[in-house]
Protein backbone atom coordinates (compact mmCIF):
# COMPACT_ATOMS: atom_id res chain seq x y z
CA UNK A 1 0.00 0.00 0.00
CA UNK A 2 1.49 3.39 -0.84
CA UNK A 3 0.16 6.86 -0.49
CA UNK A 4 1.46 10.18 -2.18
CA UNK A 5 0.80 12.95 0.26
CA UNK A 6 0.70 16.44 -1.17
CA UNK A 7 0.84 19.62 1.50
CA UNK A 8 -2.41 21.91 0.08
CA UNK A 9 -3.80 25.19 0.86
CA UNK A 10 -6.90 23.86 -1.07
CA UNK A 11 -8.24 20.71 -2.34
CA UNK A 12 -11.21 19.50 -4.11
CA UNK A 13 -12.70 16.58 -6.07
CA UNK A 14 -15.63 17.18 -8.82
CA UNK A 15 -17.13 14.66 -10.49
CA UNK A 16 -19.54 15.07 -13.54
CA UNK A 17 -18.93 18.86 -13.21
CA UNK A 18 -19.88 18.57 -9.41
CA UNK A 19 -18.33 18.82 -6.25
CA UNK A 20 -18.02 16.15 -4.01
CA UNK A 21 -15.36 16.88 -1.43
CA UNK A 22 -13.28 20.06 -0.52
CA UNK A 23 -11.09 20.82 2.07
CA UNK A 24 -8.70 23.98 3.13
CA UNK A 25 -5.17 23.60 4.16
CA UNK A 26 -4.21 20.03 5.05
CA UNK A 27 -3.49 17.05 2.70
CA UNK A 28 -4.54 15.83 -0.53
CA UNK A 29 -3.72 12.00 0.10
CA UNK A 30 -3.42 9.31 -2.96
CA UNK A 31 -3.65 6.22 -2.30
CA UNK A 32 -2.80 2.99 -4.04
CA UNK A 33 -3.68 -0.54 -2.81
CA UNK A 34 -1.83 -4.42 -4.03
CA UNK A 35 -3.28 -7.68 -3.46
CA UNK A 36 -1.17 -8.30 -0.72
CA UNK A 37 -2.07 -5.32 1.26
CA UNK A 38 -3.64 -6.07 4.58
CA UNK A 39 -5.19 -4.09 7.81
CA UNK A 40 -1.49 -3.33 9.08
CA UNK A 41 -0.51 -1.69 6.06
CA UNK A 42 -3.57 0.53 6.65
CA UNK A 43 -2.33 0.72 9.90
CA UNK A 44 1.12 1.38 9.36
CA UNK A 45 0.24 4.35 7.04
CA UNK A 46 -2.71 6.06 8.79
CA UNK A 47 0.33 6.13 11.83
CA UNK A 48 2.30 7.87 9.50
CA UNK A 49 0.22 9.87 7.98
CA UNK A 50 -1.52 11.45 11.13
CA UNK A 51 1.90 11.95 12.74
CA UNK A 52 3.67 13.57 9.82
CA UNK A 53 5.24 17.34 10.67
CA UNK A 54 5.68 19.21 7.42
CA UNK A 55 3.56 21.98 9.07
CA UNK A 56 5.38 25.38 9.43
CA UNK A 57 5.24 26.01 13.29
CA UNK A 58 6.17 29.86 14.52
CA UNK A 59 10.19 29.36 13.73
CA UNK A 60 9.16 28.61 10.43
CA UNK A 61 10.27 24.87 11.03
CA UNK A 62 8.05 22.05 9.42
CA UNK A 63 7.40 20.74 12.75
CA UNK A 64 3.52 20.25 12.93
CA UNK A 65 1.25 17.51 12.02
CA UNK A 66 -2.17 18.12 9.77
CA UNK A 67 -4.17 18.07 13.47
CA UNK A 68 -1.84 20.64 15.00
CA UNK A 69 -2.80 22.80 12.82
CA UNK A 70 -6.53 22.12 12.63
CA UNK A 71 -6.46 21.17 8.68
CA UNK A 72 -8.04 18.00 6.81
CA UNK A 73 -7.69 15.35 4.50
CA UNK A 74 -9.04 14.68 1.10
CA UNK A 75 -8.30 10.69 0.27
CA UNK A 76 -8.42 9.43 -3.54
CA UNK A 77 -8.14 5.95 -4.32
CA UNK A 78 -5.64 6.08 -7.10
CA UNK A 79 -4.85 2.23 -9.11
CA UNK A 80 -2.22 4.07 -10.47
CA UNK A 81 0.68 4.23 -8.37
CA UNK A 82 0.98 1.44 -9.04
CA UNK A 83 1.74 1.65 -13.13
CA UNK A 84 4.34 -0.75 -14.05
CA UNK A 85 6.72 0.99 -16.82
CA UNK A 86 9.10 -1.19 -17.15
CA UNK A 87 8.22 -2.38 -20.66
CA UNK A 88 6.78 0.05 -23.92
CA UNK A 89 5.23 2.77 -23.06
CA UNK A 90 2.06 1.92 -22.05
CA UNK A 91 1.67 1.36 -18.38
CA UNK A 92 0.35 -2.15 -16.83
CA UNK A 93 -1.82 -2.13 -13.94
CA UNK A 94 -1.06 -5.58 -13.13
CA UNK A 95 -0.12 -5.18 -9.56
CA UNK A 96 -2.95 -2.92 -8.57
CA UNK A 97 -5.29 -4.59 -6.26
CA UNK A 98 -8.92 -5.21 -8.22
CA UNK A 99 -11.69 -3.12 -6.53
CA UNK A 100 -13.44 -5.99 -4.49
CA UNK A 101 -10.31 -5.71 -2.48
CA UNK A 102 -9.05 -2.24 -2.95
CA UNK A 103 -12.29 -0.56 -1.33
CA UNK A 104 -12.99 -2.03 1.42
CA UNK A 105 -9.06 -1.51 2.53
CA UNK A 106 -9.29 2.40 1.29
CA UNK A 107 -12.41 2.69 2.93
CA UNK A 108 -10.87 1.48 6.25
CA UNK A 109 -7.40 3.33 6.17
CA UNK A 110 -10.10 6.62 6.11
CA UNK A 111 -11.93 5.19 8.74
CA UNK A 112 -8.72 4.85 11.28
CA UNK A 113 -7.60 8.49 10.10
CA UNK A 114 -11.05 9.85 11.26
CA UNK A 115 -11.30 6.96 14.56
CA UNK A 116 -7.93 6.59 15.55
CA UNK A 117 -6.92 10.26 14.81
CA UNK A 118 -9.87 12.81 15.11
CA UNK A 119 -9.09 13.99 11.75
CA UNK A 120 -11.45 15.26 8.84
CA UNK A 121 -11.08 13.23 6.24
CA UNK A 122 -13.50 14.31 2.82
CA UNK A 123 -13.29 11.74 -0.45
CA UNK A 124 -14.05 10.95 -3.88
CA UNK A 125 -15.83 8.55 -4.90
CA UNK A 126 -14.05 4.93 -5.63
CA UNK A 127 -13.54 3.99 -8.94
CA UNK A 128 -15.03 7.55 -9.85
CA UNK A 129 -13.83 9.18 -13.04
CA UNK A 130 -12.70 12.41 -10.53
CA UNK A 131 -11.63 16.08 -11.50
CA UNK A 132 -8.80 16.37 -8.63
CA UNK A 133 -8.25 20.30 -8.12
CA UNK A 134 -5.53 21.59 -5.52
CA UNK A 135 -2.62 23.70 -4.86
CA UNK A 136 0.56 22.48 -3.81
CA UNK A 137 2.06 24.44 -0.90
CA UNK A 138 5.57 24.81 -0.64
CA UNK A 139 5.53 22.60 -2.84
CA UNK A 140 5.51 19.54 -0.27
CA UNK A 141 5.25 16.19 -1.70
CA UNK A 142 5.98 13.10 0.33
CA UNK A 143 5.48 9.08 -1.07
CA UNK A 144 5.08 6.63 1.78
CA UNK A 145 4.90 2.94 1.11
CA UNK A 146 3.84 0.73 3.73
CA UNK A 147 6.75 -1.81 2.41
CA UNK A 148 8.73 0.34 4.33
CA UNK A 149 7.67 -0.64 7.83
CA UNK A 150 9.55 -4.37 7.00
CA UNK A 151 12.49 -2.66 5.61
CA UNK A 152 13.12 -0.60 8.94
CA UNK A 153 12.55 -3.37 10.72
CA UNK A 154 15.08 -5.70 8.94
CA UNK A 155 17.69 -2.41 9.09
CA UNK A 156 16.82 -2.64 13.08
CA UNK A 157 17.73 -5.87 13.66
CA UNK A 158 20.80 -6.18 11.94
Amino acid sequence: MRILIQRTTNARVDIAGETVARIDKGFLVLVGITEEDTEEDAKYLAKKLAQLRVFEDAEGKMNLSVKDIGGAILSVSQFTLYADTRKGNRPSFIHAARPEKAEPLYEYFNSLLRREYGLEVQTGHFGADMKVRFTNDGPVTIWIDSTERHQSRNQASS
